[in-house]
């Protein structure tokens, strides 16, 4: 699997990812500059990691969603490769219009940072092939601006079609419906504020998140 993980000014968990990705596929992720224009031929995924781009002026992910590389990334999931957005990631796809809500300030005013349980609802995406539908996993978290949101319509469409990947099994950030992972209408883009780079280790507490990377090895090989 050839992947890239994007570096932003701010970026401070794009290393963690590119372990990850090394550790459960044997290959080291291209990292790419936010200012470049294309990403590496025959890229299979690419991952937008947490941290705070731009130092989160506007709102989060906002200038981010602006760099010149987000256009190649654009274009890149319209054609079906795999985007995975954590944390300010999910914040920048939302932003980017490639998925729909917004990430708003924790409904407590507050920075969580603490692992917490989740619920896989759809084990059917390339990206939670490795769980079991209704399966509850431990993820950590850590974002301030973790709150996601969209109006009524959105909410009961994607609920409808199934795109919900991941749902909070405890109160976290106030997010609508407790909705923690969202998949885009075509199954090729993922953004989630937990940290999966941050479980793939027995040192780590527990190796939930390697799951999410080995599904995504098997699927997009």
């Amino acid at each position: 699997m050839r992947s890239a993980v994007l570096v932003f000014p701010g970026s401070n968990c794009d290393r963690d990812l590119a372990v990850a990705i090394r550790e459960v596929t044997g290959r080291a992720p291209a990292m790419v500059w936010h200012r470049d224009s294309e990403l590496p031929a025959g890229t299979d995924l690419i991952a937008i990691p947490g941290g705070f781009s731009y130092g989160d002026y506007l709102r989060s992910g906002a200038m981010a969603a602006r760099s010149p590389i987000m256009r190649a990334v654009t274009a890149a999931a319209d054609r079906g490769v795999a985007v995975l957005g954590v944390c300010n990631g999910f914040q920048v796809l939302t932003e980017a219009g490639l998925l729909p809500g917004a990430l708003m300030r924790n409904s407590g005013l507050s920075f969580v940072c603490r692992a917490v349980g989740l619920s896989v609802e759809n084990s059917q995406s390339i990206f939670t092939s490795g769980y079991r539908a209704g399966e509850e996993i431990t993820l950590p978290v850590a974002h301030h601006d973790g709150n996601f949101q969209a109006d009524a319509e959105t909410l009961e469409r994607i609920e409808g079609e199934g795109r919900v990947a991941l749902r909070y099994t405890g109160a976290v950030n106030g997010s609508a419906r407790a909705i923690a992972g969202l998949l885009n209408d075509k199954g090729n883009v993922l953004g989630l504020m937990p940290h999966p780079e941050r479980a793939i280790d027995d040192a780590h507490g527990n190796r939930d998140g390697r799951r999410l990377f080995e599904g995504l090895l098997e699927a997009v090989g």
